[in-house]
């Protein structure tokens, strides 16, 4: 009997950010744990995130154009995104910062630095 079909599926990572180094930085550190898929901005993350479900999004907050807190808000209030949890990660680590992720919708606010084995136990907190 093959173990193949028992196992659980590996979790999808959206990960949305404008500087495609930080992606390839978690991908190489954590693909044994997760699937990456990857959007540049807020507008390819909402097409992308209703093309191929992901489990979590990992939503950076300083970007050109939609910044992360409007793309988190355009996904809370699409239907087909909305039960998606959104973790922000910045290096803006102010209350009024974290307060305004958590007003946009996100589930989790991470400041950068942070160390990549935190990062995988969030996500694997949020891939229900």
């Amino acid at each position: 009997m093959s173990t193949q079909g028992s196992r659980m599926k590996t979790p999808h990572v959206l990960v949305v950010d404008d500087e495609y180094f930080n992606f390839e930085m978690l991908s190489m550190a954590l693909s044994d744990a997760f699937k990456f898929s990857y959007a540049e901005s807020g507008k390819s993350c909402l097409s992308n995130a209703i093309a191929d479900p992901p489990d979590v999004i990992l939503l950076d907050v300083c970007m050109p154009g939609l910044d992360g807190y409007d793309t988190c808000r355009m996904l809370k209030n699409t239907p087909e995104t909305r039960d998606i949890p959104v973790l922000m990660v910045s290096g803006l680590e102010s209350e009024q910062e974290k307060q305004a992720g958590f007003d946009a919708g996100c589930d989790a606010y991470v400041v950068k630095p942070f160390s990549m084995q935190s990062l995988s136990e969030k996500i694997k907190i949020w891939c229900k």
